[in-house]
């Protein structure tokens, strides 16, 4: 199986420019095979796809002057983070040089006054928050993996808490972008809104290093809630369960977290992380605000979850209770692939407007059930946003087109209800024909008129979003 149907390659690192790198980036300049292998593959279904060289910048001037010399060269670069991608956006399926961008880790500056932080492109959503302990204040974008903050610009990430905080959309301010020219460009500016001109900062974000390679990010930051209290819920169906979250939303329940586990994913969990949760259609609450605030909600959502047959609303309120809660929760990826060892698996990301949202996980459902494929279904729900893990044998052809086609009639009907391909995963390699199905024709040509405007040899992450 090849990564873009057009087979491997041509190599594009040649003699003059392997020197010229080793010249300016001496040992952080690497084509050793283990090095290149690491940066060789990402969470999707897709093949070992070497780079042809690893460059590991530690600085915008790094990433300007990798650019020029790439650009001399037409040597394209593909931008890493903290290889978590899911759609196969950091597969140097083109060849050339992958910009490791994990040593750009430090915290600029914090603007705690203004809720603000600015940050390197390679630090990580942890590394962010644990800097960020004394101040009172978080950045509350959970995709549950431990992601680079300018990867997760790059995808437009979001996660748990976007129910209630948004996603990398909301909260990514202003940005330092390396154009294709090799130019530093800065967007935004540290104001909480602006009307000055095109809108450059969110060109940038969701693009998937397509556009420009982001060094840089300012990011809104939150007060850490008063009050944090989290809850476990059982249904008899997955449509009583969503119910009770369409019906939250509608009301102005402002839940901070709110998670759909159907029975697989419970029980592909509760063997993982060791948990003893009843296996069941399943909802995890979390709720923020004063005490009085979440007392409110808990109280609504309680009253609501009975009225559809909900049952054992057991709470973790102790911070050790939550962590654990949510570890196993964002652990739900790799507890499912150990319901089939050795397989891999693909990763639906629809999400819909919230009132088709029961439509979407029930058909999604049936099609997984009739399928016979190993799945799963977890999804956080109070955005509409929802994840089914089909596990193949991708050393098995018919089966990997089998499942293809599931994941095809999975995003068919979220689009038919009016929703998206990908909520925060991004394209990448695994989403182009849904991207033109969704933006239509015309969209994506005005897309690739974009992209070749700023990236006219098209260096920048070649062969993903756009055909």
């Amino acid at each position: 199986m090849t990564n873009d149907g057009q087979g491997a390659a041509a190599p594009r690192l040649n003699e003059t420019l392997k020197a010229a790198l080793e010249q300016r980036f001496g040992e952080r300049f690497s084509v050793s095979h283990g090095v290149r292998e690491h940066h060789g593959r990402d969470e999707s279904i897709y093949p070992l796809t070497l780079p042809e060289g690893v460059v590991f910048a530690e600085s915008t001037e790094d990433v300007v002057d990798l650019v020029k010399l790439c650009r001399a060269h037409h040597c394209p670069i593909v931008p890493w983070g903290a290889g978590s991608s899911i759609e196969g956006q950091l597969l140097a399926i083109r060849g050339g040089i992958t910009l490791d961008m994990s040593r750009m880790n430090r915290i600029v500056s914090v603007a705690a006054e203004d809720l603000l932080v600015t940050v390197q492109a390679g630090v990580t959503r942890k590394q962010l928050n644990q800097e960020l302990h004394d101040t009172g204040l978080f950045f509350p974008i959970d995709p549950g993996a431990d992601a680079s903050i300018g990867g997760m610009a790059s995808t437009r990430a979001s996660g748990t808490n976007a129910v209630r905080y948004g996603t990398m959309r909301e909260n990514v301010l202003a940005l330092t972008v390396v154009t294709a020219e090799g130019k530093v460009v800065h967007t935004g500016t540290h104001a909480r809104k602006s009307s000055a001109g095109y809108d450059l900062t969110r060109l940038f974000v969701g693009a998937e290093g397509t556009l420009g390679i982001i060094t840089e990010v300012t990011l809104r930051l939150h007060p850490l809630p008063e009050a944090v209290s989290a809850a476990v819920v059982n249904f008899p169906s997955a449509e009583q369960a969503v119910n009770v979250v369409i019906q939250a939303i509608q009301l102005g329940v402002p839940l901070a977290r709110c998670e759909f586990l159907d029975p697989p994913a419970i029980r592909a969990i509760n063997a993982y992380s060791k948990m003893d949760l009843r296996e069941g259609y399943t909802l995890f609450f979390e709720f923020h605000g004063s005490p009085a605030g979440v007392a409110e909600q808990v109280e609504l959502v309680q009253q609501l979850a009975a009225d559809e047959g909900g049952t054992d609303f057991a709470w973790a309120e102790k911070p050790e209770e939550r962590t654990r809660l949510w570890n196993a929760r964002h652990d739900a990826y790799f507890a499912g692939l150990q319901m089939r060892p050795g397989a891999r698996a693909i990763s639906t990301d629809t999400c819909v407007p919230i009132s088709r949202l029961a439509a979407s996980v029930e058909g999604a459902r049936k099609l997984l059930e009739a399928s016979g494929f190993p799945s799963l279904i977890v999804g956080h729900v109070g955005d509409g946003n929802f994840h089914c893990l089909i596990l193949v044998d991708v050393d098995n052809p018919d089966e990997v087109a089998r499942a293809e086609a599931l994941n095809r009639e999975i995003v068919s009907l979220a689009l038919s209800l009016g929703g998206t391909c990908t909520g925060e995963h991004g394209i990448g390699l695994h989403k182009m024909d849904f991207l033109e199905t969704e933006a239509g024709a015309e969209g994506v040509a005005l897309m690739a008129r974009i992209k070749a405007a700023l990236d006219p040899e098209g260096l920048f992450n070649p062969g993903k979003m756009l055909r």
